[in-house]
């Protein structure tokens, strides 16, 4: 076949059934391998098929449903092969029959040399025959895959351990396709269509999983032009039972860290593209594919599933984020997800793992605000109701401190004011002209935290291993101080407002445990299972000396002397805790050593801080409860409330925007070189000067908005800002050593705010 002629079939490729189910009576033969027809061929004998309503033909092992029009499969769920099947136990006795035995697989003797031999001899003969020969009965159909890839033919391989695939002989199988000519390609494809088109009676064997896990590591589909064939694959795949799923994670985890991101990136690619508008002879109509995107994200999830398992994972879970969502109208997505939770109606956020940080973020704002909205309606109905007069102070949650005074005031404002916490907020600093248009917000959480985490007010630890606080462990008899330590966090992220904050990942992780607050009060919050790995974000000494404690090969008895008590000092007093009971009197030793790391570890990170995590727990979520929080990873949330970690000044520098002044000017040349050679402390101050706050947007720095603007002032006036636009303004300096002198002065002395 000519390319012209193949490139007018591939037109064509969409006027093939979709994959279907044949009935469970039909004799599918799937014992010998048939070649496979021409497309033309096969087209024909679809339409004379369709014609005659008669017996199709079984030598081209192709299935077709009744009617005039192909059937689409059902939607995607893990039951749906079952759903579709009827069960023998239900038919009439007259037609029951036992279900055939499966098909012993042929032996195949090629191994890896005598392939690459042909392979050397067809490159330099050009004599493609033996080659041809061994792709084309490869990739008819299952059992030829089988017979091709599996180590022994006839073994079972039913674990989760082992695929039973000689992956060696595959990845040079599979490196070398693309290698070959257009026609050995296009018959590996035809072929491939062809064993789709097959299906069994009765669940699927370990057989056809691994025939299903070889497939979809064909490099082929990186060509939108089988795009068509890659989904009905991915179809195939998304439908297997769960248990089936479960099989196929095990073994992607096993696959070469290479491999699998270059499966993940093909499958974030194909759902990419299916998004976007294509060109009409690219790919078939969205009306006709809508199964496509669902089918791949399903498929695209187990890879998920096995990089999570996985110790360590296989790649960076923001490797799974696709970018092109962040394009999309989200918001229709999540409240279809809200609408039909994980039901057969798809929607991304039934996938989470997809979707970027930014997005998430994106979420959660439209629906604070959309809460902001709700509350501020309803108190001004409330008023108009009662014939009130209406202030439109009521719109906001006020906040009025003095600085002299701010924790104690912040603290009591918060307390009065609970019913108001989820309105827009506003601060008052007390004395002073300032107009909150957002930077005195930023300047109050700045100084808030700042006090709140100092270690003279008691309480949290910092724990100088691991750069970060943890919760002490104080007992009191009120713990409302650490409900409104998380009250402000809340508020933080409900308004936008990244803080300077270092809780370990760990505090994250008990924070969505569980995402939403239990309407139980007695539900227990916070308590997570924790491990050696948790304990050594927050106390890395500790952590490893219980790891050494676990590999002792001595007499851990005699030479440890522990028993199943802990001390911890507090507040001067040490105090001492049995972590089962009479577990004074119990000798750790090698037998129970395991059971004492287990206890101790969560003595830490759970019992002993209980009901001050608690009280933390329900502060934070009184004011950030929302279902878009079960969309968050821990590492997420951290990055909500923190902002992210790279301080990039070149990426600010390409986002800046000017008024007064353009990028080429003296001055904004001459700023940008003493900014860009700043060290890292003074451009966090740069930032706190400009913005109000030293921590960096989730998006990173070119989503700031900065702006930098002209002043028309003596240059012996130092810069200026309005942290509420993200602006600076600059006098026109002449020199880079007077606009750093100018500039370091003003950024290192920026607290307290004048009228803006």
């Amino acid at each position: 076949m000519n390319d012209e002629n193949y490139a007018q079939s591939e037109v064509e490729r969409e006027k093939l059934p979709p994959i279907c189910h044949t009935s469970p009576t039909m004799d599918l033969g799937r014992g010998a391998k048939q070649p496979f027809p021409s497309l033309s061929t096969f087209i024909s004998s679809l339409n004379q098929r369709r014609e005659t309503g008669g017996r199709f033909s079984m030598a081209t092992n192709q299935c077709l449903p009744g009617g005039r029009h192909g059937r689409e499969l059902p939607p995607i769920c893990s039951d749906v092969r079952q759903k579709q099947r009827i069960s023998i136990d239900t038919l009439p006795p007259e037609v029951k029959a036992p279900f055939p035995s499966e098909p012993v697989i042929p032996l195949r003797t090629k191994t890896i040399k005598e392939f690459q031999e042909d392979m050397e001899r067809a490159t330099t003969s050009g004599d493609w025959r033996d080659v041809r020969d061994f792709y084309l009965t490869t990739f008819d159909s299952f059992l030829e895959i089988n017979a091709a890839f599996k180590r022994e033919a006839n073994a079972p391989f039913n674990t989760i351990e082992d695929s039973g695939v000689n992956s060696t002989f595959l990845n040079a199988v599979y490196d070398a396709l693309l290698c070959t000519p257009q026609d050995i390609q296009k018959s590996v494809l035809k072929g491939i269509i062809n064993s789709l088109l097959r299906e069994w009676k009765g669940p699927r064997t370990k057989d056809d999983l691994r025939a299903y896990f070889i497939l979809v590591q064909n490099p082929q589909y990186s060509s939108t032009s089988t795009y068509v064939i890659y989904a009905h694959l991915l179809r195939q795949i998304a439908a297997l039972s769960e248990a089936d799923h479960h099989f196929l994670v095990h073994w992607f985890k096993k696959l070469s860290p290479r491999r699998f991101r270059q499966l993940v990136e093909r499958f974030l690619h194909f759902i990419s593209t299916r998004l976007l508008p294509a060109p009409p002879d690219e790919l078939p109509p969205l009306t006709r594919c809508s199964w496509w995107i669902p089918a791949a994200t399903k498929v695209l999830a187990l890879f998920n599933a096995a990089n999570s398992i996985s110790t360590p994972p296989i790649m960076s879970f923001t490797d799974f984020y696709n970018i092109t969502l962040d394009h999309i109208d989200i918001m229709e997505q999540y409240r279809t997800w809200q609408s039909h939770g994980n039901s057969n109606k798809f929607s991304f956020c039934q996938f989470p793992f997809i979707l970027s940080t930014v997005v998430k973020k994106a979420i959660i704002q439209r629906d604070s605000e959309q809460q902001m909205i709700s509350m501020a309606r309803q108190s001004l109905v409330n008023k108009v109701s009662r014939r009130q007069r209406v202030d439109m102070n009521l719109l906001f949650l006020n906040i009025k401190v003095r600085r002299a005074q701010l924790l104690s005031d912040s603290l009591d404002e918060l307390s009065r004011k609970r019913a108001d916490l989820k309105k827009k907020l506003k601060v008052t600093f007390v004395g002073e002209a300032g107009l909150d248009m957002g930077g005195l917000t930023k300047e109050w959480f700045l100084l808030l935290v700042r006090q709140i985490f100092h270690t003279d007010y008691g309480m949290f630890t910092y724990l100088k291993d691991s750069g970060c606080h943890w919760f002490s462990s104080w007992k009191c008899d009120n713990y409302s101080e650490f409900q409104l330590v998380g009250t402000l966090m809340g508020l933080a992220v409900y308004n936008s407002i990244a803080l300077d904050i270092h809780f370990p990942p760990y505090c994250y992780k008990k924070l969505l445990t569980p995402p939403i607050v239990p309407c139980d009060q007695n539900t227990p919050i916070g308590m997570t299972t924790a491990t050696l790995g948790d304990l050594q974000q927050v106390m890395p000494d500790l952590a490893h000396g219980l790891g050494e404690l676990l590999c002792y090969e001595g007499n851990v008895e005699e030479d440890f002397y522990l028993t199943f008590q802990v001390f911890q000092e507090e507040l001067g007093v040490v105090r001492s805790y049995n972590l089962k009971p009479g577990g004074d009197k119990i000798p750790v030793n090698k037998q129970n050593r395991k059971e004492y790391v287990q206890l101790y570890t969560g003595f830490l990170l759970n019992k002993s801080i209980y009901k001050q995590f608690a009280a933390f727990y329900r502060g934070f979520h009184s004011v950030c409860a929302s279902d878009a929080l079960m969309l968050l990873r821990p590492e997420e949330v951290e990055m909500l409330v923190c902002g992210s970690p790279e301080l990039d000044m070149s990426a600010l520098q390409r986002a800046a925007q000017y008024e007064g002044y353009s990028k080429a000017d003296l001055t904004v040349r001459c700023f940008w070189d003493v900014v860009l050679a700043f060290p890292l402390e003074l451009q966090k101050k740069l930032l706190h000067f400009a913005t109000g706050s030293d921590r960096v947007p989730v998006g990173g720095l070119a989503d700031l908005n900065f702006k930098i603007a002209k002043i028309d002032v003596s240059t012996d006036w130092l810069p200026i800002s309005h942290t509420c636009f993200n602006q600076i303004c600059l006098p026109p300096y002449k020199s880079r050593k007077e606009l750093k002198q100018k500039l370091t002065i003003a950024i290192s002395n920026a607290e307290g705010f004048g009228l803006e």
